[in-house]
Protein backbone atom coordinates (compact mmCIF):
# COMPACT_ATOMS: atom_id res chain seq x y z
CA UNK A 1 0.00 0.00 0.00
CA UNK A 2 1.65 3.52 -0.89
CA UNK A 3 0.68 6.62 1.39
CA UNK A 4 1.32 9.94 0.31
CA UNK A 5 2.57 12.98 2.70
CA UNK A 6 -0.76 14.09 3.31
CA UNK A 7 -2.14 10.28 4.79
CA UNK A 8 1.37 10.77 6.93
CA UNK A 9 0.34 14.35 8.01
CA UNK A 10 -3.43 13.20 9.08
CA UNK A 11 -1.68 10.29 10.68
CA UNK A 12 0.73 11.80 12.54
CA UNK A 13 -2.11 14.62 13.58
CA UNK A 14 -4.07 11.91 15.44
CA UNK A 15 -1.58 10.69 17.15
CA UNK A 16 0.20 14.03 17.75
CA UNK A 17 -1.85 17.14 17.97
CA UNK A 18 -1.21 20.91 17.59
CA UNK A 19 1.38 22.66 18.82
CA UNK A 20 0.64 23.44 22.64
CA UNK A 21 2.89 26.42 23.61
CA UNK A 22 3.96 27.29 26.99
CA UNK A 23 4.30 31.31 25.84
CA UNK A 24 0.36 32.76 24.71
CA UNK A 25 2.00 35.42 22.13
CA UNK A 26 0.02 38.47 22.35
CA UNK A 27 0.04 41.09 19.29
CA UNK A 28 0.30 44.33 20.92
CA UNK A 29 -1.98 46.71 18.98
CA UNK A 30 0.00 50.14 18.85
CA UNK A 31 -1.86 53.37 18.36
CA UNK A 32 1.67 54.71 17.78
CA UNK A 33 4.67 53.16 16.12
CA UNK A 34 6.94 54.26 18.64
CA UNK A 35 8.45 53.05 21.59
CA UNK A 36 10.90 53.06 24.41
CA UNK A 37 12.09 50.73 25.94
CA UNK A 38 13.59 51.68 29.52
CA UNK A 39 15.72 50.12 32.02
CA UNK A 40 16.86 47.36 29.74
CA UNK A 41 20.79 45.97 29.41
CA UNK A 42 21.55 46.76 26.06
CA UNK A 43 23.29 43.67 23.90
CA UNK A 44 24.41 46.01 20.70
CA UNK A 45 26.76 43.02 19.21
CA UNK A 46 28.82 40.97 20.56
CA UNK A 47 31.49 42.41 22.94
CA UNK A 48 29.28 45.57 22.76
CA UNK A 49 27.38 46.10 26.21
CA UNK A 50 25.35 49.72 27.41
CA UNK A 51 23.65 48.54 30.89
CA UNK A 52 20.59 49.67 31.77
CA UNK A 53 19.62 52.17 28.85
CA UNK A 54 17.05 53.08 26.62
CA UNK A 55 16.03 51.97 22.90
CA UNK A 56 13.89 54.29 20.62
CA UNK A 57 11.89 52.64 17.67
CA UNK A 58 9.94 54.88 15.03
CA UNK A 59 8.51 53.36 12.18
CA UNK A 60 10.11 50.55 12.52
CA UNK A 61 13.98 51.68 12.87
CA UNK A 62 15.59 52.08 15.64
CA UNK A 63 16.61 55.98 16.68
CA UNK A 64 18.66 55.85 19.11
CA UNK A 65 20.24 53.34 22.16
CA UNK A 66 22.15 54.83 24.66
CA UNK A 67 21.40 56.34 28.62
CA UNK A 68 19.72 59.82 29.01
CA UNK A 69 17.58 59.91 25.85
CA UNK A 70 14.79 61.64 25.61
CA UNK A 71 11.42 59.52 25.46
CA UNK A 72 8.50 61.53 22.65
CA UNK A 73 5.34 62.12 24.74
CA UNK A 74 3.81 59.41 21.75
CA UNK A 75 5.49 56.68 22.80
CA UNK A 76 4.69 53.62 24.11
CA UNK A 77 6.62 52.98 27.17
CA UNK A 78 7.94 49.02 28.13
CA UNK A 79 9.60 48.73 31.54
CA UNK A 80 12.38 46.36 30.89
CA UNK A 81 12.99 45.92 34.51
CA UNK A 82 16.85 45.39 33.85
CA UNK A 83 16.30 42.70 30.94
CA UNK A 84 18.57 42.12 28.37
CA UNK A 85 17.96 43.43 24.79
CA UNK A 86 19.48 41.76 21.81
CA UNK A 87 19.68 42.40 17.71
CA UNK A 88 16.73 39.90 16.25
CA UNK A 89 18.22 36.42 15.50
CA UNK A 90 18.67 34.97 12.03
CA UNK A 91 18.07 32.05 10.53
CA UNK A 92 20.19 30.63 7.69
CA UNK A 93 18.28 27.75 6.54
CA UNK A 94 14.42 26.94 7.50
CA UNK A 95 11.16 25.88 5.78
CA UNK A 96 9.11 27.65 8.55
CA UNK A 97 6.45 29.52 7.00
CA UNK A 98 6.30 27.71 3.77
CA UNK A 99 3.13 25.83 2.86
CA UNK A 100 3.87 22.54 1.73
CA UNK A 101 2.02 21.71 -2.16
CA UNK A 102 -0.76 19.55 -2.02
CA UNK A 103 1.45 16.27 -3.27
CA UNK A 104 -0.62 15.05 -6.33
CA UNK A 105 -1.20 11.26 -7.24
CA UNK A 106 1.99 10.01 -9.32
CA UNK A 107 1.49 8.72 -12.71
CA UNK A 108 3.80 6.02 -14.27
CA UNK A 109 6.31 7.20 -16.39
CA UNK A 110 6.46 5.34 -19.88
CA UNK A 111 10.53 6.81 -20.34
CA UNK A 112 11.94 6.28 -16.49
CA UNK A 113 15.35 7.87 -17.92
CA UNK A 114 13.60 10.79 -19.10
CA UNK A 115 11.08 12.06 -16.69
CA UNK A 116 9.66 15.48 -16.94
CA UNK A 117 11.27 18.00 -14.65
CA UNK A 118 8.71 18.25 -12.45
CA UNK A 119 8.86 14.29 -11.93
CA UNK A 120 12.69 14.22 -11.49
CA UNK A 121 12.59 17.35 -8.58
CA UNK A 122 13.85 20.03 -11.21
CA UNK A 123 12.03 23.52 -10.33
CA UNK A 124 14.80 25.87 -9.92
CA UNK A 125 12.67 28.08 -10.80
CA UNK A 126 10.09 28.05 -8.36
CA UNK A 127 9.67 31.11 -6.44
CA UNK A 128 9.00 30.45 -2.36
CA UNK A 129 7.03 33.69 -2.00
CA UNK A 130 4.10 32.49 -3.80
CA UNK A 131 4.30 29.53 -0.20
CA UNK A 132 4.47 32.11 2.33
CA UNK A 133 2.06 32.07 4.77
CA UNK A 134 2.22 34.55 7.69
CA UNK A 135 -0.03 32.72 10.30
CA UNK A 136 2.16 29.62 9.78
CA UNK A 137 2.96 28.30 13.40
CA UNK A 138 6.36 27.17 12.71
CA UNK A 139 7.45 31.03 12.40
CA UNK A 140 5.66 31.93 15.80
CA UNK A 141 7.59 28.87 18.01
CA UNK A 142 10.62 30.73 16.18
CA UNK A 143 9.28 34.25 16.81
CA UNK A 144 8.93 33.36 20.58
CA UNK A 145 12.80 32.72 20.50
CA UNK A 146 13.69 35.71 19.35
CA UNK A 147 14.48 34.74 16.04
CA UNK A 148 12.76 37.54 13.86
CA UNK A 149 14.58 37.10 10.42
CA UNK A 150 14.61 33.35 8.24
CA UNK A 151 15.88 32.58 4.80
CA UNK A 152 12.97 30.03 3.75
CA UNK A 153 13.11 27.98 0.62
CA UNK A 154 10.62 25.88 -0.86
CA UNK A 155 9.43 22.09 -0.74
CA UNK A 156 10.74 19.59 -3.13
CA UNK A 157 14.06 17.19 -3.63
CA UNK A 158 16.86 17.93 -6.20
CA UNK A 159 16.50 21.31 -6.93
CA UNK A 160 13.38 22.71 -4.90
CA UNK A 161 13.38 26.79 -6.44
CA UNK A 162 14.87 29.71 -4.93
CA UNK A 163 15.25 31.18 -1.19
CA UNK A 164 13.31 34.17 0.24
CA UNK A 165 14.92 35.95 3.17
CA UNK A 166 11.99 37.28 5.26
CA UNK A 167 10.90 38.34 8.40
CA UNK A 168 9.26 35.95 10.80
CA UNK A 169 5.90 38.09 11.14
CA UNK A 170 4.04 40.34 8.67
CA UNK A 171 0.78 41.33 7.17
CA UNK A 172 1.49 38.93 4.12
CA UNK A 173 3.85 37.09 2.50
CA UNK A 174 5.04 39.66 0.16
CA UNK A 175 5.69 42.26 3.31
CA UNK A 176 7.62 39.56 4.94
CA UNK A 177 9.83 39.17 2.47
CA UNK A 178 13.15 41.35 2.72
CA UNK A 179 15.32 39.65 -0.16
CA UNK A 180 13.70 37.56 -2.81
CA UNK A 181 15.63 34.59 -4.78
CA UNK A 182 18.62 35.19 -2.03
CA UNK A 183 19.88 31.75 -3.47
CA UNK A 184 19.23 28.76 -5.78
CA UNK A 185 18.48 25.91 -2.89
CA UNK A 186 19.71 22.25 -3.22
CA UNK A 187 19.95 19.29 -1.92
CA UNK A 188 20.88 15.82 -2.88
CA UNK A 189 17.99 13.85 -2.63
CA UNK A 190 17.76 11.52 -5.76
CA UNK A 191 14.33 11.40 -7.53
CA UNK A 192 11.80 7.84 -6.66
CA UNK A 193 12.06 5.67 -9.49
CA UNK A 194 13.12 7.65 -11.99
CA UNK A 195 16.40 9.39 -13.60
CA UNK A 196 18.14 10.69 -11.22
CA UNK A 197 17.28 7.95 -8.81
CA UNK A 198 20.96 7.60 -6.97
CA UNK A 199 23.42 10.53 -5.55
CA UNK A 200 25.63 10.19 -8.30
CA UNK A 201 22.96 10.71 -11.03
CA UNK A 202 22.14 14.00 -8.97
CA UNK A 203 25.76 14.91 -9.07
CA UNK A 204 25.79 14.37 -12.91
CA UNK A 205 22.61 15.90 -13.26
CA UNK A 206 23.70 19.09 -12.03
CA UNK A 207 27.04 19.24 -13.94
CA UNK A 208 24.74 18.92 -17.10
CA UNK A 209 21.83 21.09 -16.22
CA UNK A 210 25.08 24.16 -15.13
CA UNK A 211 26.50 23.63 -18.34
CA UNK A 212 23.68 23.80 -20.33
CA UNK A 213 22.85 27.05 -18.84
CA UNK A 214 26.83 28.43 -19.28
CA UNK A 215 26.17 27.76 -23.31
CA UNK A 216 22.50 29.37 -23.07
CA UNK A 217 23.93 32.17 -21.24
CA UNK A 218 26.63 32.58 -23.71
CA UNK A 219 24.35 32.20 -26.90
CA UNK A 220 21.87 34.81 -25.51
CA UNK A 221 24.56 37.44 -25.23
CA UNK A 222 26.30 36.44 -28.89
CA UNK A 223 22.79 37.02 -29.93
CA UNK A 224 22.12 40.40 -28.19
CA UNK A 225 24.87 41.96 -29.86
CA UNK A 226 24.35 40.84 -32.89
CA UNK A 227 21.14 38.93 -34.03
CA UNK A 228 21.91 39.32 -37.85
CA UNK A 229 21.98 35.55 -38.98
CA UNK A 230 21.36 33.64 -36.07
CA UNK A 231 18.81 31.77 -34.70
CA UNK A 232 16.59 33.04 -31.69
CA UNK A 233 17.76 31.63 -28.54
CA UNK A 234 14.90 29.25 -27.04
CA UNK A 235 13.33 30.09 -23.67
CA UNK A 236 13.82 27.48 -21.07
CA UNK A 237 13.20 29.12 -17.80
CA UNK A 238 14.67 26.12 -15.79
CA UNK A 239 18.48 27.09 -17.38
CA UNK A 240 17.68 30.84 -16.98
CA UNK A 241 17.03 30.20 -12.64
CA UNK A 242 21.16 29.30 -13.19
CA UNK A 243 21.93 32.59 -14.85
CA UNK A 244 22.13 34.56 -11.62
CA UNK A 245 24.74 31.26 -10.11
CA UNK A 246 27.06 31.45 -12.81
CA UNK A 247 26.94 35.30 -12.72
CA UNK A 248 27.76 34.73 -9.08
CA UNK A 249 25.29 37.13 -7.90
CA UNK A 250 23.67 34.78 -5.63
CA UNK A 251 25.14 31.54 -4.11
CA UNK A 252 24.01 28.05 -4.13
CA UNK A 253 22.19 26.97 -1.17
CA UNK A 254 23.26 23.26 -0.27
CA UNK A 255 21.70 21.16 2.12
CA UNK A 256 24.47 19.24 3.34
CA UNK A 257 23.21 17.50 7.01
CA UNK A 258 26.20 14.68 5.91
CA UNK A 259 29.66 14.98 6.09
CA UNK A 260 29.85 13.20 3.00
CA UNK A 261 26.88 15.94 1.43
CA UNK A 262 29.35 18.40 2.38
CA UNK A 263 31.76 17.20 0.15
CA UNK A 264 29.97 16.64 -2.77
CA UNK A 265 28.63 20.07 -2.77
CA UNK A 266 32.16 21.46 -2.62
CA UNK A 267 33.18 18.60 -5.45
CA UNK A 268 30.67 20.62 -7.49
CA UNK A 269 31.50 24.05 -6.50
CA UNK A 270 35.30 23.12 -7.37
CA UNK A 271 34.20 21.89 -10.85
CA UNK A 272 31.40 24.69 -11.88
CA UNK A 273 32.64 27.48 -10.04
CA UNK A 274 29.87 28.70 -8.15
CA UNK A 275 29.38 30.63 -4.66
CA UNK A 276 28.79 27.66 -1.85
CA UNK A 277 26.52 28.06 1.12
CA UNK A 278 26.54 24.93 3.24
CA UNK A 279 23.59 24.49 5.28
CA UNK A 280 22.46 22.81 8.09
CA UNK A 281 25.63 21.05 8.34
CA UNK A 282 25.72 18.44 11.60
CA UNK A 283 29.09 16.44 11.10
CA UNK A 284 31.22 19.02 9.56
CA UNK A 285 34.37 18.82 11.69
CA UNK A 286 36.33 16.66 9.92
CA UNK A 287 36.35 19.14 6.99
CA UNK A 288 37.01 22.51 8.80
CA UNK A 289 40.11 23.30 7.16
CA UNK A 290 38.87 22.02 3.74
CA UNK A 291 35.82 24.07 4.11
CA UNK A 292 37.86 27.11 5.41
CA UNK A 293 40.08 26.56 2.05
CA UNK A 294 36.98 26.52 -0.02
CA UNK A 295 35.76 30.14 1.05
CA UNK A 296 31.97 28.15 1.48
CA UNK A 297 29.50 29.86 4.16
CA UNK A 298 28.42 27.97 6.54
CA UNK A 299 24.99 27.63 8.38
CA UNK A 300 25.78 25.22 11.04
CA UNK A 301 22.85 22.68 12.33
CA UNK A 302 20.72 23.44 15.85
CA UNK A 303 19.68 19.86 16.14
CA UNK A 304 22.19 17.72 18.44
CA UNK A 305 21.83 14.28 19.48
CA UNK A 306 20.29 13.44 23.10
CA UNK A 307 22.65 13.26 25.58
CA UNK A 308 23.41 10.13 26.87
CA UNK A 309 21.34 9.41 30.07
CA UNK A 310 23.70 7.75 33.19
CA UNK A 311 22.03 5.66 35.41
CA UNK A 312 25.07 5.70 38.65
CA UNK A 313 23.41 2.83 40.16
CA UNK A 314 23.78 0.71 37.42
CA UNK A 315 27.49 1.86 36.32
CA UNK A 316 28.67 0.89 39.95
CA UNK A 317 27.02 -2.19 39.53
CA UNK A 318 28.42 -2.71 35.81
CA UNK A 319 31.85 -1.72 37.21
CA UNK A 320 32.25 -4.60 39.44
CA UNK A 321 31.71 -7.04 36.17
CA UNK A 322 33.46 -7.91 33.24
CA UNK A 323 31.94 -10.41 31.21
CA UNK A 324 32.57 -9.73 27.36
CA UNK A 325 29.19 -8.89 26.78
CA UNK A 326 29.61 -5.78 29.54
CA UNK A 327 32.70 -5.14 27.82
CA UNK A 328 31.13 -4.71 24.00
CA UNK A 329 28.98 -2.59 25.64
CA UNK A 330 30.85 -0.02 27.68
CA UNK A 331 32.95 0.63 24.93
CA UNK A 332 29.72 1.04 22.71
CA UNK A 333 28.40 3.59 25.08
CA UNK A 334 32.00 5.30 25.22
CA UNK A 335 32.15 5.24 21.25
CA UNK A 336 28.57 7.24 21.22
CA UNK A 337 29.82 9.31 24.03
CA UNK A 338 32.43 10.17 21.89
CA UNK A 339 30.76 10.76 18.54
CA UNK A 340 27.82 13.06 20.74
CA UNK A 341 30.48 15.36 22.12
CA UNK A 342 31.81 15.75 18.73
CA UNK A 343 28.25 17.00 17.17
CA UNK A 344 28.07 19.20 20.75
CA UNK A 345 31.67 20.99 20.28
CA UNK A 346 31.52 21.63 16.07
CA UNK A 347 30.52 25.25 16.76
CA UNK A 348 33.50 25.87 19.12
CA UNK A 349 35.56 23.66 16.50
CA UNK A 350 34.80 26.05 13.68
CA UNK A 351 35.33 29.02 16.05
CA UNK A 352 38.49 28.53 16.88
CA UNK A 353 39.53 27.17 13.53
CA UNK A 354 38.62 30.85 12.10
CA UNK A 355 35.37 30.13 9.98
CA UNK A 356 32.67 32.28 10.38
CA UNK A 357 29.24 30.03 10.76
CA UNK A 358 25.52 30.89 11.36
CA UNK A 359 22.73 28.53 12.30
CA UNK A 360 19.80 26.94 10.87
CA UNK A 361 16.46 25.57 12.86
CA UNK A 362 15.86 23.46 9.79
CA UNK A 363 16.34 19.94 11.17
CA UNK A 364 16.10 21.21 14.94
CA UNK A 365 13.12 21.17 17.02
CA UNK A 366 12.08 24.65 18.59
CA UNK A 367 11.84 23.46 22.04
CA UNK A 368 15.37 22.15 22.11
CA UNK A 369 17.25 25.39 20.54
CA UNK A 370 17.98 27.08 23.66
CA UNK A 371 19.02 24.02 25.79
CA UNK A 372 21.74 23.36 22.60
CA UNK A 373 22.66 26.60 22.03
CA UNK A 374 23.38 26.26 26.12
CA UNK A 375 25.30 22.83 25.46
CA UNK A 376 27.47 24.36 22.79
CA UNK A 377 28.67 27.08 25.55
CA UNK A 378 29.08 24.39 27.60
CA UNK A 379 31.41 22.34 24.90
CA UNK A 380 33.97 25.39 24.82
CA UNK A 381 32.33 28.15 22.38
CA UNK A 382 32.21 31.25 23.56
CA UNK A 383 28.78 33.17 24.51
CA UNK A 384 30.34 36.13 22.42
CA UNK A 385 30.90 33.54 19.59
CA UNK A 386 27.25 32.00 20.15
CA UNK A 387 25.66 35.60 20.02
CA UNK A 388 27.28 36.73 16.72
CA UNK A 389 26.50 33.16 15.02
CA UNK A 390 23.16 34.19 15.49
CA UNK A 391 23.25 37.90 14.64
CA UNK A 392 26.08 39.60 13.17
CA UNK A 393 27.75 37.17 11.62
CA UNK A 394 24.41 35.78 9.22
CA UNK A 395 23.91 39.40 8.48
CA UNK A 396 26.75 39.64 7.00
CA UNK A 397 26.66 36.10 5.32
CA UNK A 398 23.09 37.05 3.73
CA UNK A 399 23.83 40.87 2.99
CA UNK A 400 22.31 42.03 5.46
CA UNK A 401 24.47 44.15 7.82
CA UNK A 402 23.65 47.39 6.64
CA UNK A 403 20.14 46.81 8.06
CA UNK A 404 20.37 44.22 11.25
CA UNK A 405 22.43 42.70 13.08
CA UNK A 406 23.53 44.93 16.06
CA UNK A 407 21.33 47.55 17.69
CA UNK A 408 22.90 50.61 16.40
CA UNK A 409 20.78 53.58 14.96
CA UNK A 410 19.07 53.11 11.73
CA UNK A 411 18.98 49.80 11.56
CA UNK A 412 15.23 47.79 11.51
CA UNK A 413 13.97 47.77 14.66
CA UNK A 414 14.26 43.72 15.23
CA UNK A 415 14.93 42.66 18.71
CA UNK A 416 14.55 40.02 20.80
CA UNK A 417 14.12 41.01 25.22
CA UNK A 418 14.85 38.14 27.58
CA UNK A 419 14.42 38.65 31.01
CA UNK A 420 17.64 37.61 32.27
CA UNK A 421 20.60 36.96 29.78
CA UNK A 422 19.46 34.78 26.69
CA UNK A 423 22.28 32.19 27.21
CA UNK A 424 21.37 31.60 31.04
CA UNK A 425 19.50 28.40 32.13
CA UNK A 426 16.28 30.26 32.89
CA UNK A 427 15.91 32.62 30.69
CA UNK A 428 12.90 33.38 29.33
CA UNK A 429 12.09 35.88 25.83
CA UNK A 430 9.50 38.41 26.78
CA UNK A 431 9.38 40.89 24.20
CA UNK A 432 9.91 40.43 20.38
CA UNK A 433 9.87 43.35 17.90
CA UNK A 434 9.50 42.64 14.10
CA UNK A 435 9.90 45.39 12.08
CA UNK A 436 8.82 47.46 14.44
CA UNK A 437 6.06 45.57 15.65
CA UNK A 438 5.66 44.13 18.93
CA UNK A 439 5.07 41.14 20.46
CA UNK A 440 4.92 39.95 24.30
CA UNK A 441 5.21 36.53 25.87
CA UNK A 442 2.94 35.80 28.56
CA UNK A 443 5.43 33.38 30.21
CA UNK A 444 3.85 30.55 32.11
CA UNK A 445 5.70 28.57 34.76
CA UNK A 446 6.00 25.17 34.01
CA UNK A 447 5.15 22.65 36.97
CA UNK A 448 8.82 21.35 37.82
CA UNK A 449 9.44 17.68 37.82
CA UNK A 450 10.27 15.45 41.57
CA UNK A 451 13.58 13.83 40.81
CA UNK A 452 12.70 12.34 44.60
CA UNK A 453 9.46 11.37 43.86
CA UNK A 454 8.24 7.78 43.59
CA UNK A 455 5.98 6.54 41.20
CA UNK A 456 4.89 3.17 39.77
CA UNK A 457 4.37 3.17 36.17
CA UNK A 458 3.58 -0.53 35.40
CA UNK A 459 0.21 -0.92 33.80
CA UNK A 460 -2.62 -0.10 31.31
CA UNK A 461 -3.11 3.80 31.24
CA UNK A 462 -5.71 5.37 29.16
CA UNK A 463 -4.43 8.66 26.93
CA UNK A 464 -5.95 11.74 25.12
CA UNK A 465 -4.50 14.23 22.87
CA UNK A 466 -5.71 17.08 22.10
CA UNK A 467 -5.57 18.09 17.91
CA UNK A 468 -7.19 20.84 15.79
CA UNK A 469 -8.65 17.64 14.25
CA UNK A 470 -10.32 16.93 17.56
CA UNK A 471 -9.36 14.83 20.58
CA UNK A 472 -7.89 11.69 20.03
CA UNK A 473 -7.38 8.26 22.47
CA UNK A 474 -4.44 6.18 22.70
CA UNK A 475 -3.84 3.84 24.85
CA UNK A 476 0.27 2.89 26.07
CA UNK A 477 1.21 -0.21 28.44
CA UNK A 478 4.25 -0.22 30.25
CA UNK A 479 6.12 -3.40 31.59
CA UNK A 480 9.07 -3.91 33.84
CA UNK A 481 12.10 -4.79 32.04
CA UNK A 482 15.24 -5.53 34.34
CA UNK A 483 15.77 -2.60 36.05
CA UNK A 484 13.92 -0.28 33.56
CA UNK A 485 10.62 -0.42 31.34
CA UNK A 486 8.88 -1.65 27.86
CA UNK A 487 5.89 -1.14 26.64
CA UNK A 488 3.52 -0.33 23.71
CA UNK A 489 1.43 2.02 22.35
CA UNK A 490 -2.18 1.80 20.50
CA UNK A 491 -4.83 3.59 19.31
CA UNK A 492 -5.50 6.72 17.11
CA UNK A 493 -4.75 5.87 13.60
CA UNK A 494 -2.06 2.84 14.52
CA UNK A 495 -3.95 -0.37 13.02
CA UNK A 496 -1.89 -2.50 16.03
CA UNK A 497 0.48 -1.97 19.13
CA UNK A 498 4.02 -0.26 18.38
CA UNK A 499 6.95 -0.73 20.29
CA UNK A 500 7.94 1.59 22.91
CA UNK A 501 11.78 2.83 22.88
CA UNK A 502 14.04 4.80 25.51
CA UNK A 503 11.25 4.11 28.30
CA UNK A 504 13.16 6.03 31.39
CA UNK A 505 11.52 7.14 34.35
CA UNK A 506 13.37 10.07 36.51
CA UNK A 507 11.30 10.46 39.95
CA UNK A 508 8.08 11.53 38.47
CA UNK A 509 9.50 12.94 34.86
CA UNK A 510 8.57 10.04 32.43
CA UNK A 511 9.79 10.11 28.53
CA UNK A 512 9.44 7.69 26.02
CA UNK A 513 9.52 7.14 21.90
CA UNK A 514 8.12 5.25 19.65
CA UNK A 515 8.27 5.49 15.37
CA UNK A 516 5.28 5.32 13.32
CA UNK A 517 5.38 3.79 10.03
CA UNK A 518 3.95 4.15 6.59
CA UNK A 519 5.05 2.40 3.47
CA UNK A 520 8.75 3.80 2.84
CA UNK A 521 7.94 6.65 5.68
CA UNK A 522 8.33 6.71 8.84
CA UNK A 523 7.80 9.35 11.94
CA UNK A 524 10.01 9.05 15.50
CA UNK A 525 7.69 10.73 18.22
CA UNK A 526 9.15 11.52 21.46
CA UNK A 527 6.75 11.75 24.62
CA UNK A 528 7.64 14.10 27.65
CA UNK A 529 5.56 13.61 30.96
CA UNK A 530 4.80 14.42 34.59
CA UNK A 531 3.48 11.55 36.64
CA UNK A 532 1.22 12.50 39.51
CA UNK A 533 -0.41 9.38 41.00
CA UNK A 534 -2.78 7.79 38.91
CA UNK A 535 -2.39 10.48 35.99
CA UNK A 536 0.17 12.21 34.04
CA UNK A 537 0.30 15.25 31.73
CA UNK A 538 3.03 16.56 29.40
CA UNK A 539 3.51 17.11 25.63
CA UNK A 540 4.14 14.88 22.25
CA UNK A 541 6.55 16.26 19.74
CA UNK A 542 6.78 14.45 15.83
CA UNK A 543 9.46 16.19 14.69
CA UNK A 544 8.60 18.82 11.88
CA UNK A 545 5.16 18.41 12.90
CA UNK A 546 5.20 20.06 15.73
CA UNK A 547 4.58 19.62 19.47
CA UNK A 548 0.82 18.85 21.53
CA UNK A 549 -0.37 17.89 24.73
CA UNK A 550 -0.94 14.51 25.81
CA UNK A 551 -2.88 13.37 29.40
CA UNK A 552 -3.38 10.24 30.40
CA UNK A 553 -5.51 7.82 33.38
CA UNK A 554 -4.29 4.70 34.80
CA UNK A 555 -6.81 1.94 34.04
CA UNK A 556 -8.21 -0.10 36.69
CA UNK A 557 -6.56 -3.21 37.24
CA UNK A 558 -8.55 -6.37 35.85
Amino acid sequence: MKFSMRSILMAVVMLTPAWLRAQDEVDLKPVTRTYAITNVNIIQGPGRKIEMGTILLKDGLIVNAGKGIAIPSDAVVIKADSMYAYAGFIDGLTRAGVTKPKEEQREKVKDPGNPTPERAGITPQTDVRAFLNPADKGLEELRNLGFTTVQVVPYGNFLPGQSAIVNTAGSSGDAMVLINKASLYSEFTPAQGVYPATVLGVMSKYRDLYRQAAQAKSYEALYASNRNGLERPANDKILEAFYPVIDQRVPVLFRTEKLLDANRAMTLKNDLGFSLVLADLKDGWPLINKIKSSGARVFLSLDLPEELKKDSKKDAKDSKASTPAQVEKEALDKRKAEAIANYTAQAAAFQKAGVPFGFTSMSAKSKDIQANLRRMIAAGLPEDAALAALTTTPAQMLGLSDRMGTIDNGKMANLVISDKPYFNEKAKVRYVFVDGVAYKMEVKETKKSDPNAKVEIEGSWSTVTQGPQGNSDGKVVFKKDGSGYSGTVSGGRLTSPVDLQSVSLDGNSLTYSYTVTFGSNSVKIDVEVSVEGDSFKGTTTAGRFGSSSIEGTRDPKK
